[in-house]
């Protein structure tokens, strides 16, 4: 038997965690319906990020986050651990100390086309950043606003995070 590297296993974590979370959402689509499956989605990204944020504090050695310094040690942190390679997004620290995330082809946005509920969708993705954010204490502003899926709306999909310290 071979032993997996560091670097698969990840790869296959968070392939599980992304296959497991798309099911969920997919039996429960079909079993309550489109908006109280966005509802219960909403709510879960909520209550797991919360705990996350915490745990991947903690993991990284950071008991607040009170510069921009911690920020982006955590923020480069969290995404070694969260992000897989078949994740298509980026982000960047601007001069003025914000904060951009971009993403290219989005699974989520990809999964609830061929489900045909992309117009129904409210996406959890940028909501458990901003979930990482708020259970942190850290003091921002983001935009653009949305409701469902910004790669629907707009037909691209990213995100700016202003912060205050």
């Amino acid at each position: 038997m071979t032993a997996l590297e560091p670097s698969q296993v990840k790869e296959l974590l968070n392939k599980n965690w992304m296959t497991h979370d798309a099911m969920w959402f997919f039996h429960c689509m079909q079993k309550y319906g489109m908006e109280d499956t966005n509802q219960l989605n909403q709510a879960a990204v909520r209550s797991m990020a919360r705990i996350e944020a915490g745990r991947l504090a903690k993991a990284l050695g950071l008991e607040s986050i009170s510069s921009p310094e911690d920020l982006r040690r955590f923020v480069e942190g969290v995404f070694s651990v969260v992000k897989a390679d078949f994740m298509d997004f980026t982000y960047e620290y601007l001069p003025d100390g914000s904060l951009r995330m971009n993403m290219g082809e989005c699974f989520a946005h990809q999964g609830m086309q061929r489900l045909g509920v992309l117009e129904q969708y409210r996406c959890g993705i940028y909501l458990r950043v901003d979930t990482w954010l708020d259970a942190l204490g850290v003091a921002y502003e983001a935009g653009p606003a949305f409701e469902g899926c910004l790669k629907h709306q707009q037909s691209s999909c990213y995100r700016h995070y202003r912060f205050t310290w």
